[in-house]
């Protein structure tokens, strides 16, 4: 999309975050096939330096999504910074001891959840939030979220969606306004070969599912990292 002269500039994050959502169900195999290659590509993200890791099995109920979230911290690597969150599950996380959560659009606010997570007596949780436009950026950030995740900013086949990119664009350098400070993600149909254009509308990150299972981790995150490094300031 053409920009005008007068365009803000926003200087290129100095660290990139990626963030894996997972999916169980679009891997392959039988129910405990699917879950073992699930947790075999956690730990694979994990180990080549992928910064966040949602647990997004929203098929699961309570039970199953904390034994599963219990399996997946034990593979971890030790040695990794890598934040395991679970989605909406507040009480998942706190049972499993998880570094914090990932809420949808329209769900509890970061907020109420610090408050819940201070009286529990935890360490300071990590919080995402999904976003679909500026006004919810803006409002997950006076609410205190850690992070958004603004989706969706291609279609499923990678094509620009007509609003998607310029809106994330919106909503990272809110021209109108001073801009968000907190990190935005771009997700929906994000890959190897439109990430350039996410980060120069402006992202922090990069988040996805099939991004990250349907491609070999380490060269992927490699390659994504030296996008984020390489090129000029970012015209927005």
């Amino acid at each position: 999309m053409c920009l005008m002269s007068t365009a803000r500039t926003a200087p290129r994050p100095a660290t990139l975050l990626l963030c894996y959502i997972t999916d169980r169900r679009q891997l392959p195999g039988s129910p405990e096939e699917k879950e073992q290659r699930l947790l075999e590509k956690i730990a694979a993200c994990a180990a080549a330096g992928v910064d966040l890791i949602q647990l997004r099995e929203k098929d699961l109920t309570g039970r199953e999504l904390e034994s599963l979230a219990r399996k997946a911290m034990a593979i971890l690597p030790k040695s990794s910074p890598a934040k395991l969150l679970i989605n909406s599950r507040l009480d998942v996380a706190l049972a499993c001891g998880l570094r914090g959560v990932h809420l949808p659009a329209h769900d509890l606010l970061p907020s109420d959840v610090r408050m819940v997570w201070d009286r529990a007596g935890r360490f300071a949780p990590v919080i995402g939030v999904s976003v679909h436009s500026l006004d919810e950026a803006a409002k997950a950030e006076a609410h205190g979220a850690d992070f958004a995740v603004f989706g969706p900013v291609f279609e499923k086949s990678g094509e620009v969606n007509p609003l998607g990119l310029e809106q994330l664009r919106q909503a990272c350098l809110r021209p109108d306004r001073a801009p968000i400070s907190m990190p935005i993600l771009a997700l929906g149909g994000v890959s190897l070969e439109n990430a350039k254009q996410c980060l120069e509308a402006g992202a922090s990150g990069l988040a996805g599912i099939r991004l990250f299972q349907e491609n070999e981790v380490e060269p992927l995150v490699q390659r994504l990292r030296e996008l984020g490094e390489s090129g000029d300031p970012v015209i927005g």
